[in-house]
């Protein structure tokens, strides 16, 4: 399978460069240049993706580690990215897979159909675009989330929402579900420790609560000393609930050492005990912690009854209270979110796949 795949979203310039059109960095290239996500390049005087087909690796995962606690609790997600990122992040915790330029480390490859039908032989309730950033590899994300909907297979975007509108737009009609990354509250900690802008964050957010039926959750990684103050927690909060409701829920994930940034120290437990109590103060019903042992932040509460619905111990499922249609069982009350017939949870496991055992199996059967 050719990797070159030709690209939407850019235009020529009257200086013979072609911009790409995808995201706000607007990308101006010169024949055989790449864009700074180093996967969009210009080849024979057009816009294409170089990364089509190829992935880093396929992995089934709970959804929760997505995370989303309120899409299809409990499931098994066909998860995978490829290389490259459109933001420059120096507290990126994939670093080895977004900040790749060596297309060699795609090894793996999948047409989208192929990874549907993935998706489907392993039992997968959806599918995620994840690991790197799918705003960098769209084509290939929308072409697979075709093949997806057609076997009835949900999709997902887990992504900073680093976009245009027009992309913006085309793209989420193919999404079912997103994850965006709401990195902080202020455009100083985008320019100085992600190379990007706050607002096309914000827009993409919007645009996704009050224009499309996907389902939205937002997770914001806390980093000692850059946006932890109350204050940066409490605007973030009161702008979440202001512009995108009480039901959506936020992720506070505790950071870790990494890439550029390994003189920062880990998150404190206590800090993000904090930013949850700041954002259920500001009117927020699911307010989740992350990446730390923390049942009680785990776990999705009843915002009128206070009973414990879903009990989680990271991605653990110990209870499951829901009713089918996702209503508390003792007050009635709907929780906001996806919600099916609960058998039994998928567990916190982690499997990887390759796509060459998957034809193997195909071949032997």
């Amino acid at each position: 399978m050719s990797a070159s795949h030709p690209a939407r979203w850019w235009h020529k310039l009257d200086d013979g460069r072609i911009q790409c059109d995808l995201c706000p960095r607007d990308c101006k290239l010169h024949e055989g240049q790449r864009g700074l996500c180093f996967v969009r390049m210009v080849e024979n005087g057009r816009m294409v993706l170089t990364t089509y087909g190829r992935s880093s690796g396929f992995c089934i995962d709970p959804v929760e580690k997505k995370p989303l606690n309120h899409f299809y609790p409990g499931s098994s997600v066909f998860s995978f990215g490829t290389a490259g990122c459109n933001l420059a992040c120096k507290f990126c915790q994939n670093w080895d897979i977004s900040k790749a330029r060596d297309m060699d480390r795609l090894m793996d490859e999948a047409s989208p159909e192929a990874i549907a039908e993935a998706a489907a032989k392993y039992g997968c309730k959806s599918v995620a675009f994840t690991y790197n950033d799918p705003v960098i590899f769209a084509e290939y994300a929308m072409d697979t989330a075709d093949a997806c909907h057609a076997r009835g297979i949900p999709t997902v975007a887990v992504t900073a929402g680093y976009m245009h509108d027009a992309a913006r737009r085309e793209f989420y009609a193919k999404m079912d579900a997103a994850d965006v990354d709401l990195k902080a509250f202020t455009d100083n900690f985008y320019k100085n420790l992600c190379s990007g802008h706050l607002q096309p964050i914000l827009d993409t957010l919007v645009y996704l609560r009050r224009e499309t039926q996907v389902w939205l959750e937002i997770t914001t990684l806390i980093i000692p000393g850059h946006n932890d103050t109350d204050g940066e927690l409490t605007a973030l909060s009161r702008w979440v609930f202001k512009e995108l409701g009480a039901d959506v829920p936020l992720h506070f994930s505790a950071f870790h050492p990494d890439y550029k940034m390994m003189d920062v120290p880990p998150t404190p437990r206590e800090t993000l005990g904090r930013a949850r109590r700041i954002a259920m103060k500001e009117g927020l019903r699911y307010v989740y912690i992350g990446n730390v042992h923390d049942p009680e932040g785990d776990t999705t509460y009843c915002p009128s009854c206070k009973k414990a619905l879903i009990v989680r111990d990271w991605y653990l499922i110990n209870a499951y209270k829901l009713t089918d249609d996702g209503h508390c069982p003792d007050c009635g009350t709907a929780i906001a979110g996806r919600y099916e017939k609960f058998t039994k949870a998928f567990g916190p496991r982690r499997i990887p796949v390759t796509m060459h055992a998957c034809r193997q199996d195909e071949n032997q059967g």
